[in-house]
């Protein structure tokens, strides 16, 4: 199962927080003539890369216990054993162009 989206928010957030005020600490002398815009082009994609790939792994395994309080190991399934209808696209529920 998936934590609840508040608790996910929780832990995004904790782990934006001080990598963005880390970057405005140490890139801000380096951008501060560079136009509103392009400072942001640069600190989103830094922020991003940092939190896909090193914050977020180690901000999940931390608080995993957090996350998943009060949920069951057994994940449910939608009988054989193929994904739930929350799992399929709206193509698979015949919500898109069938001729795909």
């Amino acid at each position: 199962m998936r934590p609840p989206r508040y608790k996910t928010a929780v832990v995004s957030w904790l782990a934006v927080y001080p990598i963005i005020t880390l970057l405005l600490w140490l890139l801000g002398p380096v951008v501060s003539e560079l136009p509103v815009p392009v400072v942001t082009l640069i600190l989103t994609v830094v922020l991003v890369i940092l939190q896909t790939y090193v914050v977020m792994p180690f901000m999940t395994r931390l608080f995993r216990p957090w996350l998943m309080a009060g949920q069951s190991q057994a994940e449910p399934t939608s009988g054989a054993g193929g994904p739930s209808a929350d799992d399929r696209s709206a193509d698979d529920r015949g919500g898109g162009d069938a001729s795909r």
